[in-house]
Order: C-alpha cells, then sequence, then structure tokens
C-alpha cells in the first residue's frame, strides 16, 4: 500500500503543478503550460512558438515561483512535522511546537517594522532565518540546563521562549499603528508575489535536510521508541536528538521565512498518514513530503480562485485543517474506548 500510496503522489504532483500554473485569471491549457516550461528550461524557442509573450511571462515569471514556493513549503512542513512527532513521541507535535516559527515570526515583523521606519529595506526573509536560528539556540541552551535534552524539557522551552517572542510580535504590532496590515498579511502566511528567488533561497537547502532525514531516518524510527530503547540498540540519542532538531528547525525556519506561518500542514498529514498507512519513518517522510507539497499547492489554488481579494493561505489551512482535526482525533479516540 506505501509504494502505490508514493506511486499514487509522484503522479499527483505533477499534475497538480501543471494544472496550477494554467489556474487563473488568464486560462492557459496544461499543453500550453508544459511547452513553456520545456521551452524555457531548455532554452528551446521553437516550442514557444504560438503562445503569447504574457502568456509565457504569466506562467513563468509570476505562476511557477510562487507554485513551487507552496510545493518545497509544504513538502517541508509535513516533514518537519514527522521530525518532531517522532523525536518527542507526540502525534500532535507539529513544527512550531519548539517555538521555531515564533522566533521566525519575530525576525520577520521587526524586519517590516524597521523598514517602515526607516529608509532601510532589510530583508525580512534573513531577519526570520536569523532569530528562528538563535530561537533553537535559546530552546537547546534552557533544555540542557535541566536534566538535559529530553522531550519535556525541550518542549517546556519551547512554550516559554515561544510566549515571550509572541509578546514582542504583539507589542511590534500594536507600535506599527495604520502599518499594521503588511504584518498581520505575513504573519497569516501567504504565498503571494513570490519569486524565482524565493525559490532559490527555500529549495537548495530543504531539498538538502529532506535529503539527509530521509538517509538517517532508520535512527529516527528508533528515537521513537525512546531513550531507553534507542541507547540499547546503538544509538547516539543526544547526537541524534540534536541532528533532528537542527534539520527539523532548519527547513521549518526557511518555509517560515518565505511564506509566514502556515498552519496544521505539519500537524495533519503525518499524523494522518502514520495512522492510515505506515509509522515507518522511512517510508513515512517521503510520504508526508509528496502529500504536504500537493496539499499546499491545492490549498493555494483554492485562495487564487475565492474572492477578489488575495486570502493568506495560512488562515484557510488552518481553517480547514482545524476543523477536521478536531473530526479525526474524537473518531480515534472513540475507537480506542469501543
Amino acid at each position: 500500500m506505501c509504494c502505490l500510496t508514493i506511486a499514487a503522489l509522484c503522479v499527483l504532483l505533477p499534475l497538480a503543478l501543471l494544472f496550477s500554473a494554467g489556474l487563473g485569471a488568464m486560462s492557459i491549457s496544461a499543453k500550453d503550460v508544459a511547452r513553456i516550461l520545456l521551452g524555457k528550461l531548455s532554452g528551446s524557442e521553437g516550442l514557444l512558438q504560438g503562445i503569447s509573450a504574457g502568456g509565457i511571462s504569466v506562467v513563468f515569471e509570476l505562476r511557477l515561483p510562487r507554485i513551487l514556493c507552496a510545493a518545497f513549503t509544504g513538502a517541508a512542513l509535513a516533514a518537519a512535522g514527522v521530525i518532531f512527532q517522532a523525536i518527542l513521541q507526540n502525534p500532535l507535535a507539529d513544527p512550531y511546537t519548539l517555538g521555531i516559527s515564533t522566533g521566525a515570526a519575530f525576525g520577520a515583523t521587526l524586519a517590516i517594522f524597521l523598514n517602515m521606519l526607516t529608509a532601510l529595506e532589510l530583508p525580512a526573509p534573513l531577519f526570520a532565518l536569523l532569530f528562528a536560528g538563535l530561537t533553537l539556540i535559546a530552546v537547546l541552551a534552557i533544555a540542557n540546563r535541566g536534566a538535559g535534552i529530553v522531550k519535556a524539557n525541550l518542549i517546556m522551552a519551547g512554550i516559554i521562549l515561544s510566549a515571550i517572542l509572541q509578546a514582542g510580535v504583539s507589542f511590534i504590532k500594536m507600535a506599527s499603528g495604520e502599518n499594521v496590515g503588511a504584518i498581520v498579511f505575513w504573519l497569516m502566511g501567504s504565498l503571494s508575489g513570490r519569486s524565482w528567488g524565493d525559490v532559490l533561497l527555500i529549495a537548495p537547502p530543504i531539498s538538502a535536510a529532506l535529503l539527509l532525514a530521509f538517509v538517517f531516518s532508520r535512527d529516527l524510527n528508533l528515537l521513537s521508541l525512546g531513550s531507553r530503547g534507542a541507547e540499547s540498540l546503538g544509538v547516539n540519542v543526544k547526537r541524534a536528538r540534536v541532528f533532528y532538531l537542527l534539520l527539523g528547525a532548519l527547513i521549518t525556519a526557511f518555509s517560515v521565512s518565505v511564506c509566514g506561518i502556515i498552519g496544521f500542514v505539519g500537524l495533519v498529514v503525518p499524523h494522518l498518514l502514520r495512522f492510515s498507512v505506515s509509522s515507518d519513518n522511512r517510508l513515512l517522510l517521503p510520504l508526508a513530503s509528496l502529500a504536504g507539497a500537493l496539499l499546499l499547492v491545492l490549498a493555494d489554488d483554492a485562495v487564487r480562485l475565492v474572492g477578489t481579494g488575495e486570502t493568506p493561505v495560512g488562515a484557510l489551512t488552518t481553517l480547514l485543517g482545524g476543523p477536521f482535526f478536531i473530526y479525526i482525533f474524537i473518531k480515534r479516540n472513540g475507537a480506542a474506548r469501543e
């Protein structure tokens, strides 16, 4: 079943990318989208004959970077959810559990606020990455002051720092006055206006981190057994835990830095796959990555079609993902009691 699911997702994701690139005010057929992509990537001008310059620009310069950002972000958040659920041995954990996203949000909010006050053009994504990294360092330092880097200490440190940073975000929003809209829109998670520069920022590190996570996924399986069980099987628990925390934080930070806070993808996707397909992280990581990419691409298609304004995709994933997850949670608990 796992192999069939992976094969199905491998077929559905490229089809979704083609469909999404043709979707919008200027409708472009999947055939023309494929010609534009092949022509641009191969440098063959012959494939572009008969397609308007406007259509080529819309697909390749406007839609494709946005779609690829959605795919990489969805894959990253879902894979990070798998990692954090395994490390913390908690099926309700997600990429934002340790406060990494709040650190990134604070950094981006600070950059946007400083840009409002001064003539500077501080890059919000880089500030988000910087503060996400500082947050992870602080979480590890606080957790290590107790009984070591164990799941309870990590969660508590994440909660404490997340609360402090969230207060900082609220203070900056209040100080922004009438310009608060730009900050709120970013915090709600949006893929609007993504460019090839954003794709180049997130694609290499996310791809490398996902590959590393898959290569060492056996250790992630053993970490799911708990510290004693993993140690008895020859795993250096502290080193493996820090390694996966860094990977999970890295892909979360890069995703949040470009697209803002997009909730529930990293919680719902790995949770459902874990209980419906497989709990083996060697299979779950590629499954979740493909499913997360497909889900966020389709979610972004929906927000592009709903209403006349640009709805943040993070609002949609939370609005739909929250009630759906509650339903699954209640259903599973009801079945467990029977």
